[in-house]
């Protein structure tokens, strides 16, 4: 008949090795914790033509499921610290895009604005004038995408005279022009053409405002570009 109670000199290599594993966990825990302390602010100051590169290369690695995995707790205490993003995103407010996922980039990697139909009125110009001149972001991206319920909204006025309620009028009237120029050029697909138009139009008024963006864009010093986001596939395509 076998012996069912243990003794203490039998019971120890197990309680070693339990206190060796909750010391092992703490001394992992608390080194996170340091490391988390520690970990300065990224170094972003790029130049525009990299700050792209870098945009491009983080899309690359999201449509093909290569994303990086983060731990959004590192850097923490460093963010509170300041921030240091290497490019602007004026992005529509849609819900099925977040374009730190689009990009595979972390916090405080990019300044993001967001608005319905990402058009530049004075607020979001304020923003972006922000992120170039206290910032110093080197990069602005205006980022449109597929389906764009705001453009879609803003065609069904411009060809039915749906008449929309509320503050909704002033965002069709923001997107009109780029609709109505895109309807000249009677494209096979509407939409599209609109969305694409959306996005170089207010690339244009990026790239010429004044005083403080005009100057740096004809220098080179800042770029403004275009795109826009497939839904169907994540990916960015520069217009």
């Amino acid at each position: 008949m076998c012996d069912c109670l243990a003794t203490p000199a039998a019971l120890a290599p197990s309680r070693r090795r339990l206190l060796g594993g909750a010391a092992a966990l703490a001394a992992l825990a608390s080194s996170a914790r340091v490391l988390a302390a520690d970990t300065p602010l990224p170094d972003n100051r790029i130049g525009p033509d990299a700050a792209l590169a870098r945009l491009v290369q983080g899309n690359a690695r999201y449509v093909a499921g290569r994303s990086t995995q983060r731990d959004f707790s590192v850097g923490r205490v460093a963010r509170t610290t300041g921030q240091r993003p290497f490019a602007a995103i004026l992005s529509c407010a849609d819900s099925r895009i977040a374009p730190e996922l689009a990009f595979d980039q972390g916090p405080g990697d990019l300044f993001v604005v967001r608005l319905a139909g990402n058009f530049l009125n004075d607020d979001a110009l304020a923003s972006m004038e922000y992120a170039i001149e206290v910032l110093q972001v080197p990069l602005i991206l205006v980022l449109g995408h597929s389906n764009c319920g705001a453009v879609s909204a803003t065609i069904k006025v411009v060809q039915e005279g749906t008449q929309l309620p509320g503050h909704l009028p002033g965002l069709v009237n923001a997107i009109r022009p780029s609709v109505e120029a895109a309807q000249r050029r009677q494209p096979a697909n509407l939409l599209v053409a609109a969305t694409e138009q959306n996005v170089r139009l207010n690339v244009a008024r990026l790239t010429t405002s004044e005083p403080l963006l005009a100057g740096r864009m004809a220098s080179g010093a800042i770029r403004a570009v275009g795109g826009v986001y497939e839904l169907s596939s994540g990916k960015v395509s520069l217009v």
